[in-house]
């Protein structure tokens, strides 16, 4: 039996041309510091753009005379260092122009790309509006997954390519909208960049934002990343129109992209005959009464203090209507991951603050733009738990899963609680590697949990009005691969941990 080793010079290729691409990426930032003179950034965008150059011919002259061979072994190695090498290269326009440290950099970089949108940045206005555009950009770009947008340019992939995109894609079992992986690329992009077209617009008609502002958010939004040009986040802006339109936003990009291509075939009903956006809809419709009725004191007692503990001063707790606009705008930005705030929540309540984490980690909806464990898996881990229940006490039930009336296979279950286990157990070692880092227990475990999730702002000293400027070189370098590890489902980073895959076999 012949010896089977990895493509490694057709992986140097892809990745060079993935530096390649990165490089041209950050030129459109030079239009901006043109347009606002600032004329001292240009030189280390140029400066960023010239060592991507530089990385991707090293890499392609490594891979020159690569065979096009792609196994999924390749396919999971491409998509896990292109997300690496993107969020590295990425980093260079901060580097470079002075605007933040090497690791601060990186962290601020996969954090973008990962559309996670967790920062260092504790004076967001005073960076040039250029190197903000560049990191609003990330998320525009990660949001619809750097490897989709490249199968766009390279073709010849062919039956590889479909491999990637299988690899690359959010949820379990996911399918392709069209038979052709280029195809599909062409068209998802094309809905993506419609979409955000209309936020943009929508934006702008508001008054509250100009024309880079709404662009911004629009990237932010739309890829449920959660970069603003404010420091403040949305609640800068005081608008009921501008949270309107950035919870609409939020809830298309945490919408399956399969449903869009439903809807421009004329099958309108699809997206409410869709099990899992009936159950996001529905997670995020309680979610906001609850956190609303528990924020204005409806429903639950008030907070305890500990004790000998001197009682903070009483508040009286915000009027219904105040509460349902906060909760509204803070539970769409959770679940989305999105990370968006208009409210300091970390101020709530016990219960909303408890709640916001749970939906932080169900996340939205396989094949969007949203991180978390996923709405379907919740879905169908509900569906398994009666299932068993019910054979418990009636043995003999011979009755199959089904979702949307598709059928789930046994492999399907099993993939399902093994992803679940696996994504509680690294929670629960990289909260524990993140305590090594000096913070609180509250502090670590909701570091590594907005992370995981791809949320951005937790709890504590990283909470919704903090940043993570606090957490140490080292600690964001770790946050960096939690974001890695989320993005990419974990299974897809740990297999490539386990010595025997880089083995010939």
């Amino acid at each position: 039996m012949p010896t089977l080793t990895l493509n490694y010079r057709f992986i140097a290729k892809w990745l060079g041309t993935v530096a390649l691409i990165s490089g041209c990426l950050f030129l459109p930032s030079i239009g901006w510091a043109i347009y606002y003179g600032e004329y001292a950034a240009i030189p280390g965008i140029l400066l960023a753009s010239a060592i991507a150059w530089a990385c991707g011919g090293v890499f392609s002259l490594i891979g020159r005379k690569a065979s096009n061979r792609l196994f999924q072994r390749e396919a999971l190695a491409i998509v896990a260092l292109s997300w690496v090498v993107i969020g590295l290269l990425g980093a260079l326009p901060f580097i470079c122009t002075d605007t933040i440290g090497p690791a601060g950099a990186i962290f601020e970089s996969i954090s973008g790309f990962t559309t996670t949108g967790a920062s260092v940045l504790d004076n967001v206005e005073a960076v040039p509006k250029s190197i903000l555009f560049w990191r609003s950009f990330t998320h525009w770009l990660g949001g619809m997954g750097i490897i989709l947008l490249f199968i766009t340019v390279l073709p010849y992939l062919g039956a590889g390519g479909k491999l990637l995109v299988k690899t690359e894609s959010s949820g379990p079992d996911p399918k392709a909208v069209r038979p052709r992986v280029k195809q599909s690329a062409v068209i998802l992009f094309k809905i993506y960049l419609g979409l955000t077209v209309i936020q943009v617009v929508a934006l702008l008609c508001t008054g509250k934002m100009d024309l880079f502002e709404s662009i911004c958010h629009a990237f932010g939004a739309l890829a449920t990343g959660g970069f603003s040009t404010r420091q403040m986040s949305i609640a800068a802006y005081d608008s009921v129109a501008v949270e309107i339109i950035i919870i609409a936003s939020m809830i298309s990009g945490a919408t399956s992209f399969a449903l869009y291509v439903g809807i421009l075939d004329g099958n309108w009903k699809s997206l409410f005959q869709n099990t899992e956006w009936r159950a996001l809809i529905l997670v995020l419709t309680v979610s906001t009464l609850l956190v609303a009725l528990n924020a204005a004191g409806y429903l639950g007692e008030p907070q305890l203090t500990p004790p000998g503990a001197a009682a903070a001063a009483a508040a009286s707790p915000p009027s219904f209507a105040h509460a349902l606009r906060a909760s509204a705008f803070s539970v769409t930005s959770m679940m989305t991951n999105t990370g968006y705030t208009t409210d300091d929540y970390d101020t709530w309540p016990y219960f909303s603050r408890m709640l916001l984490v749970v939906l932080m980690f169900i996340g939205g909806s396989a094949g969007s733009t949203a991180g978390g464990m996923k709405v379907i898996r919740s879905v169908m881990l509900l569906k398994m738990l009666r299932h068993r229940l019910e054979t418990t006490f009636c043995p003999y039930t011979v009755r199959a899963l089904r979702v949307d009336g598709h059928v789930i296979s046994d492999d399907t279950q099993r993939g399902v609680l093994l992803f679940v286990l696996a994504y509680i157990l690294c929670f629960v070692v990289c909260s524990l590697v993140m305590s090594l880092f000096g913070l609180p227990y509250d502090s670590a475990t909701s570091a590594v949990a907005t992370c995981m999730s791809n949320t951005g702002p937790g709890l504590g000293l990283v909470g919704g009005a903090e940043t993570y400027s606090i957490v140490p070189p080292a600690g964001l370098l770790f946050l960096s691969f939690c974001m890695i590890l989320g993005r990419l489902e974990v299974l897809t980073i740990l297999v490539l941990l386990m010595p025997t895959f880089w083995r010939a076999r």
